[in-house]
């Protein structure tokens, strides 16, 4: 399984950017699709992610700006940012957890917001 994160970019504090992940390969019963993010010099954390039956978990900084969603048909999962502040600013990472087997991580895509 391959992941291919795309979508990131420099926007202005304020502005929105759309981030997009897609599965390549087979997958098999997917127990969690989502983001993670990595500031410089920061600890890698989980940002929002769909679990198994749909629950959606949400970081406390993105609440209310940031909204995921997945298409099972396309083995993909968006995540949708709006009111970007520049503590936004890192490489977003998306993963895959499938119930059985390894996790799989994408590699990366970068999010800068200037202010």
């Amino acid at each position: 399984v391959q992941l291919q994160a795309f979508g990131g970019g420099l926007v202005q504090a304020g502005g929105s950017l759309r981030l997009s992940c897609t599965a390549a390969g087979s997958t098999g019963t997917v127990n969690a699709f989502g983001w993670y993010r990595q500031a410089p010099g920061k600890q890698r954390e989980q940002v929002a992610i769909i679990g198994s039956g749909g629950r959606i978990i949400y970081a406390d900084s993105v609440k209310g700006r940031f909204t995921i969603t997945g298409d099972n048909a396309k083995n993909a999962v968006y995540l949708q940012m709006n009111s970007l502040k520049p503590e936004d600013t890192a490489v977003y990472y998306c993963l895959l957890v499938p119930r059985i087997g390894s996790d799989y991580w994408g590699q990366g895509t970068l999010v800068t917001v200037s202010s």
